[in-house]
């Protein structure tokens, strides 16, 4: 422990903790360093090379003039703001080591305590450099306290005059101007006529100013000084530059489009890339591509919704239409088993629903054996369920028989004859779907006889040129056609004029004529060549027209008029040019 502690150096400031043995020590120590700061100014003639500079070099005196140098004893002559600016001089402490508190120091007032070294942060009552006077620290004196309190008045009282001035108006005359007197002596120059000069005494009064006059001086703006230098970059060192920087930072030519003086031979992509306009990169924002696929998005669930929709409707749509299908089969069924005759068995709860009204209608053979089979019906308990409801079934097929009866009676004869005419004509395919072909009962086959003896169509179904989709005529030979076609009587006879004239009565008459007035129903002579055609029995038979299908589109009157030189518009133009004549 102790080869330690004589291996480590001394401390440059000693410890306040200082014991009482050592106290006398550490005042020789301070009083030796106390004389080695004082300033020394060397005697005279030994003064070469030597440069009093601080203010303790000059002491109470003046300059040395062996010392060939600016002097500035007391401060005098020195100028107050000769170093403004960043740059210090060069200062030595006593030592004749650089002074660098000034470089802490700069820009701040004069009289303000700066730390700057570590002994100004060591307490003073443990600073041995100090005196004991300078570490006594004792309170100032009353003068020193009435001067500060002076200057602090004077400058609080020189902001609170200038705030107050400032929103005072300007230009405003002081009434009560300062009047001094000056005691004026003439010079008395010799040779004067007047004698002596008298004395005078002069009152001086500053000259009233006009409020209203505008000024005599026109204020300058003073220009802005210059900014702040900028704040020092600190750059890596300089190093040698590589080929590839100066391919680099390599500057081409200005390429004009107007110009070349200098008659280069600019390749055409250079030019083009001169134009800059490849530079820019186009920035699209990823917002566009948000939209676009929310649209999408959207789109595809639109369309999804729509083809769920449409299914539901074509679902639906299918099923009232498989509901309609499955009710006219039921209806068509029961029209075919009401016209065959033939007893359905139905529910137990169909009888009893039909209504009283149409129950009640029917003839009194009918009512008889319905009343004869009541009370046997009720009275024996062993008949069939079955055969109830057939003679109920029959029943019903009566009466709707009967009410067709009714209607086909109370019908007009044209509504009549329609239904006839519709009922004889009908297909035997349509009847049997409608349920009005009566079923033989033969045990034949039932096969329709059209189908027997006729040749089918070719694969070709004709000729492209030929029109034979009609081999025969309509209606030929058949029943139908002579009733639809058959005249009303003979072409002469009592009978036809009796049908044609009323019956031959002069009423008979008399309502022919009111009925047809100008002679429309029957013509009094027939048309011009009416009377050389032959009778016809059928419907109208037409000529097939051979100069349309021959020519169609009129193609050879076309080249005909082209070979006679016919040219459209040739033929009015004489009637054009007779109007312009009229015309003018």
């Amino acid at each position: 422990m102790a080869s330690l502690l004589q291996t480590l150096p001394a401390p440059l400031n000693p410890t306040h903790e200082l014991e009482d043995e050592e106290q006398p020590s550490v005042t020789q120590s301070a009083q030796e360093l106390s004389l080695a700061n004082q300033i020394i100014t060397p005697p005279y003639g030994s003064r070469r090379g030597w440069k009093p500079r601080l203010p303790d070099h000059f002491g109470d005196g003046g300059a040395y003039p062996e010392c060939h140098l600016a002097q500035y004893p007391l401060d005098m002559g020195r100028k107050k703001h000769a170093s403004i600016g960043n740059t210090l001089s060069l200062t030595v402490d006593g030592d004749g080591k650089i002074d660098y508190t000034k470089i802490a120091k700069q820009g701040h007032r004069d009289g303000r305590h700066v730390q700057a070294q570590f002994k100004d942060l060591v307490p003073l009552a443990h600073r041995s450099d100090l005196s004991a006077e300078a570490r006594a620290m004792e309170r100032p004196s009353i003068e020193e306290v009435e001067a500060t309190t002076q200057r602090t008045r004077a400058a609080l009282e020189k902001l609170t005059n200038s705030k107050i001035k400032a929103a005072q108006p300007k230009h405003v005359p002081e009434t009560g101007g300062t009047v001094s007197f000056v005691r004026y002596t003439p010079n008395t120059m010799e040779g004067a006529s007047d004698g002596p000069g008298k004395q005078r005494i002069i009152k001086m009064v500053e000259v009233v100013e006009d409020p209203l006059e505008p000024p005599r001086f026109k204020h300058k703006k003073i220009p802005r000084g210059p900014p702040s230098p900028p704040a020092p970059i600190l750059r890596s060192p300089p190093r040698k530059v590589t080929s590839l920087e100066q391919k680099e930072w390599m500057i081409p030519p200005c390429i004009s489009n107007w110009k070349n003086n200098k008659g280069y031979t600019i390749p055409l992509d250079k030019r083009l890339a001169a134009d800059g306009r490849g530079l820019q990169d186009t920035h699209i924002n990823d917002r566009f591509a948000q939209l676009s696929e929310s649209l999408y998005i959207a789109d595809r669930h639109a369309r999804e919704e729509v083809r769920q929709r449409s299914l539901l409707q074509q679902r639906l749509a299918q099923k009232e239409k498989e509901a309609k299908e499955e009710n006219l089969r039921l209806l068509a069924q029961r029209a075919r088993e009401e016209r065959s005759g033939i007893p359905r068995v139905v529910a137990a709860s169909g009888g009893g629903s039909m209504p009283a009204a149409v129950a009640a209608y029917g003839s009194d053979s009918e009512a008889g054996s319905e009343e004869g089979s009541g009370p046997e019906s009720g009275g024996d308990g062993d008949e069939d369920e079955a055969a109830a409801k057939a003679r109920d079934e029959l029943r019903r097929e009566r009466r709707k028989d009967r009410e067709r009866e009714m209607r086909m009676n109370n019908m007009g004869n044209e509504k009549r004859a329609q239904h006839l005419a519709r009922t004889q004509n009908r297909d035997i395919s349509e009847k049997i779907a409608l349920g009005l072909a009566k079923p033989t009962m033969s045990k034949e086959s039932m096969i329709d006889s059209r189908l027997f003896n006729q040749e089918s169509y070719s694969g070709t179904f004709g000729d492209e040129d030929s029109y034979n989709l009609y081999d025969k005529p309509l209606f030929t030979g058949s029943s139908a056609a002579a009733a639809i076609y058959k005249r009303g009587g003979g072409q002469d006879g009592a009978e036809d004029s009796g049908e044609r004239y009323g019956g031959g009565t002069e009423e008979g008459i008399s309502t022919a004529m009111r009925n047809d007035r100008f002679g429309l129903g029957v013509a009094g002579k027939g048309f011009e060549g009416a009377d050389l055609q032959e009778t016809r029995d059928g419907p109208v038979q037409f000529e097939r027209d051979t100069t349309a299908t021959a020519d169609p589109f009129a193609i050879d009157a076309f080249l005909e008029d082209a070979k006679k030189g016919v040219k459209r518009g040739l033929e009015h133009r004489g009637t054009n040019e007779e109007s312009k004549k009229r015309r003018g």
